[in-house]
């Protein structure tokens, strides 16, 4: 007697479907991206990224109980400062905005888990993310400014640092400077396969951080280039990486996928603002269901192996998930 195979008795109804799931999102697997900026009562939505805002520090806590609330237990903080120059020094300063953030959020939330993006693009009057020397991007001058704003952010309490710039020996510079100065319990998340990408470009209208002339590609990944991907990751986790990221996420799933085969460290995946954006717009235009299709990608990048997910919806879809 010949049997058939019948995979469909475990669809058959959402209770089976639920016991058999392989992949699973909750809540706690997301990580939410916040723009912090001076002044106060500030809450401006960012109009390419909608549903997300600019904060001033009193709409931040605000937003962050709210966060909690859902079952958020992390946040991503990018600050918009006051001015600019040619090396950014604004990034540096104990009254700066994301060392302000940091204080604020861990007296009021000494339990929510703070992760500082560390990179110069939003600093510097020229919005590249490194020193920048007759059109060249200098990679060595940018290390010690680096190391100067991780120390600045682990004085203001941060849990975890995230450089994001994508400059040789970044992470080895980085966790040396907060060794050195006492803060050896601080993590590093490195952005250490960031691609050069045109996903990018909402964020770069919400941070204000276009670089003015040229592109980035002289320091972020080839989209084409998987091998060259192993590599970074493997050199930031020598150098002293807790986390490796993957940015974006959705067009590098086999990215994600080959990290988790080769890698036992925490895998996170920065689900970017233009996977976000698009979504929103084919959504508005009521082209996709949003709840149907966010939920799908940020399914497909647990599935692909990240433990953390950095995303615009994280709020939304742990609304979904607890509904």
């Amino acid at each position: 007697m010949n049997l058939i195979n019948r995979p469909r008795r475990l669809r058959s109804s959402q209770s089976i479907r639920d016991l058999v799931r392989e992949t699973n999102l909750s809540a706690a697997d997301f990580v939410k991206p916040l723009f912090v900026v001076q002044g106060e009562n500030v809450r401006e939505e960012i109009p390419s990224m909608p549903g997300n805002y600019h904060l001033s520090l009193d709409q931040l806590l605000k937003e962050v109980e709210g966060l909690i609330d859902l079952g958020i237990r992390a946040v991503i903080l990018f600050g918009l400062p006051e001015y600019k120059d040619e090396e950014g020094s604004s990034a540096w300063q104990q009254d700066g905005i994301v060392q302000e953030a940091v204080r604020s959020l861990k007296n009021k939330f000494p339990e929510l888990l703070v992760i500082t993006d560390l990179c110069l693009c939003q600093y510097t009057d020229h919005g590249h993310c490194g020193i920048l020397e007759a059109g060249k991007i200098k990679n060595d001058a940018t290390l010690s400014r680096l190391a100067k704003i991780a120390v600045s952010h682990a004085e203001a309490g941060t849990d975890m640092i995230a450089p994001s710039d994508m400059m040789d020996g970044r992470v080895a510079k980085i966790r040396r400077a907060l060794d050195q100065n006492g803060y050896t319990e601080v993590g590093i998340m490195a952005y250490s396969a960031k691609y050069h990408s045109a996903f990018y470009g909402p964020f770069r209208d919400a941070a204000h951080s276009a670089p003015g002339e040229g592109d980035r590609s002289s320091y972020q990944m080839d989209a084409a280039n998987s091998d060259e991907a192993l590599r970074e990751m493997k050199l930031d986790i020598e150098e002293g990486a807790d986390i490796i990221m993957i940015k974006p996420a959705l067009s590098y799933l086999d990215i994600i996928q080959k990290a988790s085969l080769n890698f036992k460290l925490p895998i996170a995946a920065y689900n970017v603002s233009g996977e976000y954006a698009m979504v929103k717009a084919a959504a508005e235009k009521g082209w996709i269901d949003e709840k149907s299709v966010a939920l799908e990608i940020l399914t497909s990048i647990k599935r692909a192996g990240a433990n953390i997910i950095i995303t615009y919806w994280a709020d939304s879809a742990a609304r979904w998930l607890n509904d």
